[in-house]
């Protein structure tokens, strides 16, 4: 069913009679050519470019719970590509191109928002390492602009510009980012890759893995085993669990992630606003409430809440930047499990394990990189070689001393 303006008119006549479910509730088979476990952003865009762009839809997803219960769900929207290293910012420039063209290519209202980010330096090494940083993405055909105070001042007047302990310097805007409505993402995949065969099998957890003579040949689940030619695994915070199933453990550690929404307010935010002097960043939805996080809890987990300490640095954080958000009251918080990697950046590589594939280690950005992260998997599983984008991003670089360590903070996961 192809969704439009007229569509929405006539079934609006008929009393909405007409809507036919969005994807199919598929009995599983006992063989597929592949095999994507995780029902997140990038299983999901894994499963659609699979069939899209690979022609091969003999695939099913396979989701423990419901699509959109994970961190695709539990995350502030953000899209963004300012990035500084090679091995990250083609990617992710490749992301956002992806982003730009998604809701005509699904046809589906994923509320994509470029109203742009603007990261705020407050001295004079935080600006020099934003000019670096502009100038790597204007070299890799990203956009980025440097502004001055008053620049910033113009376009975010209620920040604390007088009297704050930080004072704001200027900052790092790229007009391109902005937001995206990120379970309208799950449900935009979903629907895309059903409509090409791709079969979605919700409430189906993975239990362990098919071996035979040393390689991967399929999965075992609660609803009964499944062969496949290859299983690529793209499970986010849970990726240490599942990949011990098959005998393997990851450079990551699991932490949880907490994003809070105010009460609605009038408009105050033109985009997306991060503060360089501590970790909060913050946008406006289109219903007006501040959405916001920062840090991860320091300590390791796989809950979907976190703990208190948290909360009160991150809203330290929003009343050093705007204090005028003071008398705000918190409406709604959440917490995601972010799959950290040792140095900051991800992996979509192939395992010692012929046949099966894994997709993890996106600490804060995994949505942004949701369509080239499921692009690029969907490349690997199809071609057995990476994306030209994603090179660098192997499982081993550990191992050759090839690490992407973009904020240049060593190897503990929860600096990253």
């Amino acid at each position: 069913m192809g969704y439009s303006a007229w569509r929405i008119f006539r079934e609006g006549l008929r009393s909405n009679r007409g809507w036919e479910p969005v994807w199919r509730e598929p009995e599983p088979k006992p063989r597929y050519e592949v095999v994507v476990v995780g029902g997140g952003g990038h299983g999901l865009a894994t499963a659609y470019y699979l069939a899209r762009e690979f022609g091969i839809r003999d695939v099913v997803l396979l989701e423990k719970g419901w699509l959109g219960s994970g961190n695709i769900g539990r995350n502030t929207t953000i899209i963004r590509s300012n990035y500084l290293l090679p091995g990250n910012q083609p990617f992710y420039e490749f992301s956002m191109k992806l982003w730009e063209g998604l809701e005509q290519e699904l046809n589906y209202n994923a509320m994509v928002s470029q109203r742009g980010i603007l990261n705020l330096f407050h001295s004079d090494a935080q600006r020099d390492a934003y000019v670096r940083r502009g100038n790597a993405m204007r070299l890799a055909g990203a956009d980025a602009e440097l502004l001055d105070a008053a620049g910033v001042r113009r376009m975010c007047p209620l920040l604390d510009f007088d009297n704050a302990r930080f004072p704001v310097r200027g900052g790092l805007w790229q007009p391109r980012g902005g937001t995206v409505r990120h379970d309208a993402v799950a449900w935009g995949y979903a629907r895309g890759a059903d409509r090409l065969g791709v079969d979605i099998v919700q409430n189906c957890e993975v239990t362990g893995f098919l071996m035979e003579d040393g390689a991967c040949v399929g999965v075992e689940t609660g609803r009964g085993p499944i062969r496949a030619g290859k299983v690529a695994v793209c499970v986010a915070g849970s990726s240490s669990r599942i990949m011990a199933k098959a005998g393997l453990r990851l450079p990551i550690e699991s932490h949880v992630l907490q994003a809070f929404v105010s009460e609605g307010l009038k408009p105050v935010i033109p985009g997306v606003v991060t503060f360089g002097a501590g970790h909060f960043y913050v946008s406006q939805s289109d219903k007006g409430g501040l959405v916001f996080g920062g840090d991860v809890d320091g300590y390791n987990s796989y809950a979907q809440r976190g703990n208190l300490p948290v909360v009160e640095d991150v809203c330290e954080g929003g009343m050093a930047l705007m204090p005028m958000i003071g008398r705000a009251r918190l409406l709604r918080m959440w917490g995601g499990i972010m799959d950290m990697s040792m140095d900051g950046s991800p992996f979509i590589g192939r395992t010692p394990i012929p046949g099966l594939y894994l997709n993890a280690g996106w600490c804060y950005g995994g949505f942004k990189a949701v369509p080239a992260g499921g692009f690029a998997t969907a490349h690997l599983v199809a071609k057995d070689a990476p994306h030209p984008t994603a090179t660098e991003f192997r499982l081993d670089r550990f191992r050759r001393g090839h690490l992407i360590d973009e904020k240049g903070q060593g190897a503990q996961p929860n600096l990253h």
